[in-house]
């Protein structure tokens, strides 16, 4: 009689882990099938549409990649603190605050031209999303709090006052009672990158990828991370600043999650109302994990999912299916993917009993 053991790889095979993420993608797509079939739907139809929707068209991928540009950010700030260990769930509050910021300063100086008006809306993006990602590692460095706990309630509060804003002290009077702020002045958007619909804010996550690579690669500060963030202990023995670390981390993790905000509120909606909370902040951890935390993979895992959005969207349109089944599928990707990275971790051999 032989018997399976499990056994810890000493280093895990390189070309697994794109291999995980293909099957889980394919578990996911297989099992969707099998939803649409209970459902009295076509099938095969039903996939062919999914993938019509996302890529059969050139309005099709530039939808794609304007919705890829904020879950890159959020995701991209997200991974940044899953690299030290610090659970950041916070990203669509700090979404949510930086678009704040930025309506703030879109509003305020609606009269001014863009070149003043566009770096301050940044500048109170990064303010409104940084802060929030910096309480939460506040509470954990000085009362120990949870930050998944924290960063999460934080999340309700950030939503609640955004509808506050935008039903109460922000609300355009022409609005015909609807809760929204005044549009943007021209000068306050911004700009699409020649005749596409595809924003600047592309540009802004090709270079906040390859800086953040540079970072995690080249710099010193990069490298104290991943220290930090794989022994905490050797952290402390090696006189690391581990409260520095933390609170730089969470300030711009927050940040990039503040500049989706700007971006979305800016570019796509040219004003604040409530519908600008779409879930890129859950989003983000799904793009994060399926990318292994690698900056220049989550450009890739963005777009994808952003595909999966604007996919289901055609579902709804063309079959009827409820708008929750996209955060199905991506909930199903994200379980096949943390199930499958075990087998890149261990093996499985058979022993013969002594």
């Amino acid at each position: 009689m032989f018997t399976l053991s499990a056994y810890k790889r000493q280093e895990p095979r390189p070309w697994s882990s794109c291999l995980i993420v293909f099957a889980a993608v394919v578990i996911s797509l297989a099992v969707s099938a099998l939803m649409l079939k209970l459902q009295g739907k076509p099938a095969l139809h039903g996939i062919e549409l999914l993938f019509q929707g996302a890529l059969g068209s050139r309005w099709s991928i530039e939808d794609c990649l304007i919705k890829a540009i904020p879950i890159f950010l959020c995701s991209l700030g997200v991974a940044i603190a899953f690299r030290l260990q610090i659970w950041n769930i916070g990203a669509e509050g700090q979404f949510a605050l930086g678009a704040i910021g930025a309506t703030w300063a879109a509003l305020t100086f609606s009269d001014q031209p863009g070149y003043i008006v566009l770096p301050l809306m940044f500048g109170t993006a990064f303010l409104g999303g940084g802060l929030w990602g910096l309480i939460p590692a506040l509470l954990k460095l000085k009362m120990r709090a949870n930050e998944i706990i924290v960063t999460l309630m934080l999340n309700y509060i950030a939503i609640l006052f955004l509808d506050y804003l935008v039903y109460g002290r922000w609300k355009d009077p022409g609005s015909f009672g609807f809760p929204m702020t005044k549009a943007f002045s021209v000068s306050a958007i911004v700009p699409k990158i020649g005749a596409t619909d595809v924003n600047w804010g592309l540009v802004l996550c090709l270079v906040s990828g390859v800086v953040m690579y540079v970072f995690f690669r080249f710099t010193r500060m990069g490298f104290e991370l991943k220290v930090a963030g794989e022994n905490l202990n050797a952290t402390r023995y090696a006189g690391l600043p581990y409260v520095k670390l933390v609170c730089v981390v969470m300030i711009f993790s927050g940040a990039l999650a503040g500049w989706a905000g700007l971006i979305e509120a800016s570019a796509t909606i040219n004003r604040l109302q409530p519908s600008i909370m779409v879930g890129y902040g859950y989003t983000a951890i799904v793009v994060a994990w399926l990318a292994r935390l690698n900056p220049l993979t989550i450009g890739i895992a963005s777009f994808l999912l952003a595909a999966l959005r604007v996919g289901v969207e055609n579902l709804q349109l063309e079959l009827q299916v409820p708008a929750a089944f996209g955060g199905i599928m991506e909930g199903m990707i994200l379980l096949t993917v943390l199930a499958g990275s075990f087998f890149n971790e261990f093996g499985f051999r058979f022993r013969r009993p002594s």
